[in-house]
């Protein structure tokens, strides 16, 4: 399985090769975007996954994430020194799929990859079920139960419970919610809107909705279900 890494110090992308190939990745290291841009345009489709380190001495990890979304559907992790949540969200929402501030433990960032892989191989994307905890969705019948009895669910709802039923264990974006539920059944979706939808499935799902387990806040970054 092949990882692209983009990291410009060298010391810390010797140490990061050598443990991922220790871990039985194979791995192409780049160590600025130029170089990274020309591999990604030769040959993209041999990679698995992507490591970028956020700021390069020609750019920085933005461009090639967002060059890796606009061809393949692989994931993405930020290497970063940046603990700025704006930055973060920024990368997010450009498809980014998990972040990594440094220092961080190689064991960490390698359980991180585990990870997001699973993520990508789960055949329940498409599967007729889809459990989460104590909730089980029914995609081919449009329906919802929590611990067997049948929750019913505006389209709104539902669609936004789906939506985090596809990315389970991923931080998703306010901003990236709302461009999957924009104007879902006619109804005009705003930011304030999300957050009632939201408080509306946690009361409907959720044991203790005032302490949410299911749909969980990750402050200053969005929301996420499942790890």
């Amino acid at each position: 399985m092949n990882i692209l890494l983009v990291e410009d110090d060298k010391t810390i992308a010797s140490g990061l090769e050598y443990s991922l190939q220790q871990d039985g990745y194979q791995t192409v290291l780049c160590h600025d975007v130029a170089s990274a841009k020309k591999v990604l345009a030769e040959d993209i489709d041999q990679f698995a996954l992507c490591l970028f380190d956020l700021q390069l001495p020609d750019g920085n990890g933005y461009e090639l994430c967002k060059m890796v979304k606009e061809r393949r559907d692989i994931p993405v992790i930020f290497l970063t020194v940046i603990d700025d949540e704006v930055n973060v969200v920024m990368g997010l929402d450009m498809g980014a799929d998990d972040y990594i501030t440094k220092p961080f433990r190689v064991r960490e960032l390698l359980s991180r990859i585990k990870s997001v892989l699973r993520r990508y191989q789960k055949p329940s994307h498409t599967g007729a079920i889809i459990d989460i905890d104590h909730v089980r969705i029914h995609t081919l019948e449009g329906k919802v139960h929590k611990n067997g009895v049948e929750i019913p669910l505006t389209a709104l709802e539902y669609r936004l419970l789906l939506i985090f039923g596809n990315h389970v264990g991923q931080v998703l974006t306010r901003s990236q919610l709302l461009e999957q539920i924009w104007d879902v059944a006619g109804e005009f979706v705003n930011d304030n809107t999300l957050t009632v939808y939201i408080k509306r499935l946690r009361e409907k799902l959720e044991d203790d909705p005032g302490h949410p387990t299911l749909i969980k806040t990750v402050r200053g970054l969005g929301y996420k279900v499942g790890d």
